[in-house]
């Protein structure tokens, strides 16, 4: 037999490549359906079957490793540019980029990023052994290494990785355990030894480790189940008394936003009365609600908005920049409670979008090419304090900082002073109406799953919502509409008498982030290039 020796030449290949483009472009579907924005986790896990059905280990034929790089490229150019496409509509529409360079952006880094995948591919190609179940537990491994990759080195960008098509389904029950990178590895565990399978190997016991896999995916989804009517909660996670809300989505023109003869004048006018006549225990406007500094609002203003919740019964948070020129600039949130008199609550971005709110090196010349107000920002800590009232602990995150669930875990080091609910500022209006927003309102979902704690999305332009400790939306408001939602929501994890419950997955990112994951998968790959070694013996090694 030939052993990972093959060139790109092949008969198979002018099949393997649009199969590879089909897949993935059913992998950025399945993260949210374009007909009606759901999550399909049936799909993702078809589309991730037929990618290791392209380059599962075969009897007759090795898959070369450059075959198995260029299957696995094409696979996640097409499924990462058909996810995040609408980056063009930021690029060419608000910020007057030629539409071709804009797509050669987009294409640009939707390539660059599945380089990572195309080098695990590849790697899986040349290492897969011999035994079904370690060739699994590999492309799990491998995959999730990537994943791990990608949403970690240059910053991070890890939009639309593939366990957030498991927000709703059977595997969703394991986010509290392994979040969102764990169940996009046990989806591609299932998804290889899924096509692995034979009826001969099922009577022979030789694929005993997969079926186990297999038996323990239900149990966990029974489990999930019982879940959803409270059987497996304890007393430490009773819920909190309801906090009621008026999220405010004020649906500025994003051309407009930013201009002082139209949507500025707009936003602060409407923002304004909105906070004026709110009736709830929290208000909540959203990312750069207010879209000037401090400094440079009508004296009066933001101190008028200030008395009305310090000396009420009401809270307030709301987005705005903040800083001067001399000790930087931060965008951020303000709290203000009764009784805190001039001290407000301030909560400063940390994790800052890449070319909108710092350029990066060696890019300044891109960033010029568009008429974007683009920013320079100073990053806030991570785990900062959270915003405390009525009896809760009101955690704030800014735009995509809810990508990343290991930021938001640094907060629940000290259970005794974890948040109770998490609320989302953010401002996509730049991607218009399009599948960003819903792709986003899945990301906040899943964070509730993996911390068992709400999630409240105030939003310039959707979506505007309330997400339960489940990750299930139970409010929202039409998006691209100017309107107030109003709910309530329950704090968790707050039960002075039972003591403090955090999630499996909240205790170990919070101590360790994504390092237990590191580990894990590089264990495996280990004990599969062992394998591997074992398996060729004095055959040449691994050539």
């Amino acid at each position: 037999m030939k052993h990972c020796t093959r060139t790109l030449a092949g008969p198979r290949l002018a099949l393997q490549v649009p199969l590879a483009v089909v897949a993935g472009l059913a992998q950025a579907a399945s993260l949210a359906w374009p007909f009606n924005g759901q999550p399909l986790w049936w799909l993702q896990l078809v589309s991730m079957a037929v990618l290791a059905w392209l380059v599962r280990p075969r009897a007759d034929e090795a898959v070369g490793w450059r075959r198995g790089a260029l299957v696995g490229g094409v696979f996640a150019t097409a499924w990462l540019a058909s996810t995040f496409w609408w980056l063009f509509i930021s690029m060419h529409n608000y910020g007057g980029l030629p539409a071709p360079l804009a797509v050669a952006a987009v294409l640009g880094l939707a390539a660059f990023l599945g380089s990572y995948y195309a080098f695990v591919i590849g790697l899986f190609c040349r290492l897969a052994p011999a035994n079904k179940a370690l060739t699994a537990l590999l492309f799990g491994a491998l995959w999730l290494l990537a994943e791990l990759a990608r949403g970690t080195l240059w910053t991070g960008f890890p939009w639309g990785a593939g366990g957030y098509a498991h927000v709703e389904g059977p595997l969703s029950v394991l986010a509290r355990s392994v979040g969102v990178y764990g169940l996009g590895a046990v989806a591609a565990i299932l998804a290889m030894g899924a096509v692995q399978l034979r009826s001969a190997d099922l009577r022979s016991g030789r694929t005993w480790a997969l079926a186990l896999v297999g038996c323990a995916v239900l149990v966990m989804a029974s489990l999930q189940r019982m879940c959803a009517v409270d059987l497996c909660h304890t007393p430490s996670q009773r819920p909190a008394p309801a906090l009621t809300l008026e999220l405010l989505q004020g649906n500025i023109p994003q051309d407009e936003k930013f201009q002082a003869g139209s949507g500025v004048p707009m936003a602060l006018q409407w923002y304004a009365q909105a906070l004026r006549d709110a009736k709830a225990d929290l208000v909540v406007a959203p990312e750069t609600a207010i879209p000037l500094l401090p400094q440079q609002l009508i004296p009066g203003y933001l101190e008028g908005i200030q008395t009305r919740y310090t000396q009420g019964a009401q809270a307030a948070m709301l987005g705005i920049p903040m800083g001067d020129e001399a000790l930087g600039y931060t965008n951020s949130v303000l709290g203000m409670a009764p009784g805190s008199g001039v001290e407000r609550y301030r909560y400063d971005k940390h994790h800052l979008v890449p070319f909108g709110e710092f350029i990066p090196p060696f890019f300044k010349w891109f960033t010029a090419m568009m008429n974007i107000p683009l920013g320079d920002f100073n990053r806030g800590a991570v785990g900062q304090a959270s915003f405390a009232w009525a009896g809760q602990r009101i955690a704030p995150n800014i735009c995509y900082e809810d990508l990343f669930g290991e930021e938001l875990g640094a907060r629940f080091a000290d259970p005794a002073q974890a948040p109770t609910v998490f609320v989302n500022f953010s401002n996509i209006g730049w991607f218009g109406n399009t599948i960003a927003i819903d792709q986003h309102l899945h990301i906040s979902r899943m964070r509730a799953l993996e911390f068992e704690r709400p999630m409240v999305r105030a939003t310039n332009t959707g979506a505007t919502a309330i997400i339960d400790h489940r990750g299930v939306v139970t409010h929202q408001l039409e998006r691209h509409t100017r309107g107030v939602l109003k709910g309530e929501v329950h704090g968790r994890g707050l039960d002075t008498q039972s003591g403090w419950a955090i999630t499996p997955y909240a205790w170990w990112v919070s101590r360790w982030g994504l390092w237990p994951l590191w580990i894990l998968a590089g264990l495996t790959l280990s004990a599969a290039l062992w394998a591997k070694v074992a398996q060729r013996g004095g055959r040449g090694g691994l050539s």
